[in-house]
């Protein structure tokens, strides 16, 4: 029963993510951080990373590898909230959702390449996206500077 409860919302939690990720990482490429995407997101995986420890004290044996992807992911996501530097928290986000995207895979096809095919082509995309993009610039704002008299 325990094990059905904590399951169903371990899948519920990462549907979440995984639907509210992109509105997520989209957030990071254009420097805003405090968004509800973002917070969703957040939410999301840290629900998922509580039913995996759940679902992993239940059955230590076979799934005891998934806790480190849990305690990475989550680590990646709360930690990219404070992280000044750019691009770091674009790797950060982004590296968060290929740790989703390699744990659905490994559920689904449940073989080596399942783990090695997300994170290389993630890393890739990651990297791409954090080096490939500049740091928007702040929105500019009125002057405080009083308006120049027109010239007679």
């Amino acid at each position: 029963m325990l094990r059905s409860v904590l399951l169903a919302v371990h899948v519920g939690a990462g549907a979440a993510g995984l639907l509210v990720g992109p509105a997520a990482i989209s957030a990071a490429l254009h420097d805003r951080r405090e968004t509800r995407a973002g917070h969703a997101y957040l939410a999301a995986v840290t629900v998922l990373v509580a039913t995996a420890v759940g679902l992993v004290v239940l059955d230590p044996g076979a799934l005891w590898p998934f806790v480190l992807l849990a305690a990475a992911t989550e680590a990646a996501v709360a930690g990219a909230r404070f992280v000044d530097a750019w691009p770091t928290h674009v790797r950060l986000v982004c590296g968060s959702y290929v740790s989703l995207v390699t744990a659905l895979t490994v559920v689904r096809w449940g073989t080596l390449l399942a783990w090695v095919l997300p994170t290389l082509i993630g890393t890739a995309l990651v990297e791409w996206a954090a080096s490939s993009t500049r740091r928007p610039r702040p929105a500019r704002t009125a002057s405080r500077s009083p308006t120049p008299s027109p010239r007679p």
